[in-house]
């Protein structure tokens, strides 16, 4: 294939980190050749990383959009609300777009660029990177084999961890779905994603309840400072003790990343903090001054911490899906019940077990191939979206185009609507 040239909006950890290393991933694949960032620090980085001249480093995604088109796609990897207007654009120039999820908080927003797509006849796909993972494209094979019958029901949980609630949803950028997203929707429109994909029906109706249960005010510790290292009197004990998850941490902390010899390339979630300085010392500083070392209960948070959705699908089929964020690890687990059979995995262990009623269970190994980036899904998704460009293929050659992609945007706000409602289920048709 010919080496597809790229402009990337936004270098934060999606944009930069996962979108443009792909450069250095597949080089003969992907040229960036323009970028936009506000924060002097990241576009001064990316100019060097990218090896780029002045005038194709831009301060804001407007400044690069008013330009002739820079670049056969452009990614957009920037907050949720900005999306849709800078897709709109970028399309209406002539790029292919990669746009990360969520596309929008607004159902008429999701719609809006999945018109536009078909208007400027472009390529539109949507970072629901867990369709290219090894370990559900094996589900997936599995239940397209019919080997266990007809679906009946989903059961699956994603377990966000203690640490990560703190850091993205209480802390970070995704903690006030005012700003940005319906935690349910910025966390888990995966996983709707992923439900729809299986089943290969339409969902009908939603129902939900969850809410902001621990990181508020009144569940402060007596003696909790505003910020971890400013005294705080309950710091020994604390699990979200910043210190504690950023610094001194032995599977995500600055001293792991150190003594494991990272990059920023593969050092979330402390290249968040500080991107282009990954010493303790950096961030440090970083904690006494920025949004990551706030105590989590005297935050401006306001998305929930757990979460429970019923979804009914055509001809019946159900799913249960809960979102929780006091999990000592991560992961995804599911449980796809079939007429004939079951299959249950769990994403962490990349194994997947399949069990024909009568018969002994099958298990399959999923590692396979570059396992980096979403269990693999990251580039994966990037290389299937250059091909199609290349190919001058329609989306749907791509497993998460933007046609496909809206029903989980869809799922995701109906149950947002339905939990601020007490539960009453909403139908799709219904969601705005």
């Amino acid at each position: 294939m010919r080496r597809i040239t790229c402009a990337i909006v936004g270098l934060g950890n999606r944009g930069n980190d996962i979108y443009g290393h792909y450069e250095f991933v597949n080089p003969e694949e992907m040229k960036v050749v323009a970028i936009a960032e506000p924060i002097k620090e990241k576009r001064e980085c990316g100019k060097e990383t990218y090896h780029l001249d002045e005038e194709h480093c831009f301060e804001t995604a407007e400044e690069l959009l008013n330009q002739p088109q820079l670049a056969d796609v452009i990614v957009i990897a920037t907050q949720d609300r900005q999306h849709v207007e800078q897709a709109v654009k970028a399309l209406s120039l002539g790029y292919h777009v990669l746009c990360e999820k969520p596309i929008s908080p607004s159902a008429e927003e999701c719609r809006r660029l999945q018109k536009a797509a078909h208007e400027y006849n472009r390529i539109v796909a949507v970072g629901h990177v867990l369709r290219y993972t090894p370990f559900y494209s094996k589900v997936k094979e599995l239940v397209d084999s019919g080997r266990i019958g007809e679906i009946v029901s989903i059961q699956a949980m994603e377990h966000v961890t203690y640490w990560h609630q703190a850091h993205s949803y209480v802390r970070g950028n995704w903690r006030n779905a005012d700003e940005t997203s319906p935690m349910i929707l910025a966390k888990s429109c995966h996983d709707c994603d992923i439900f729809s994909w299986l089943i290969g029906k339409k969902c009908e109706r939603v129902s939900s309840f969850g809410s902001l249960s621990h990181f508020r005010e009144e569940q402060a510790p007596e003696g909790a400072a505003l910020r971890c290292l400013d005294g705080c009197k309950v710091k020994e004990n604390c699990p979200y003790d910043a210190e504690k998850i950023y610094i001194t941490n032995e599977k995500i902390g600055v001293r792991h990343i150190v003594k494991a010899g990272k990059t920023g390339d593969d050092a979330w979630p402390i290249c968040v903090l500080s991107p282009t300085d990954l010493s303790e010392e950096a961030v440090y500083k970083a904690l006494k001054t920025g949004p990551y070392g706030r105590c989590v209960y005297h935050c401006d948070n306001n998305v929930v911490d757990h979460q429970v959705v019923n979804m009914e699908f055509e001809d019946g089929i159900t799913v249960d899906f809960q979102m929780c964020a006091f999990t000592g690890h991560g992961g995804r687990t599911i449980h796809v019940c079939g007429t004939k059979g079951d299959i249950y995995g769990n994403l962490g262990e990349n194994q997947v077990t399949l069990e024909e009623f009568g018969k002994n269970p099958e298990t399959f190994d999923v590692k396979e191939g570059d396992m980096s980036g979403h269990a693999g899904g990251d580039n994966r998704l990037i290389h299937d979206f250059l091909v199609a460009v290349d190919k001058g293929a329609d989306e749907e050659s791509l497993r998460t185009g933007i046609d496909v992609s809206i029903q989980s945007h869809l799922i995701a706000l109906a149950a947002e609507q339905s939990r601020l409602e007490g539960g009453i289920p909403v139908k799709l048709e219904e969601v705005v």
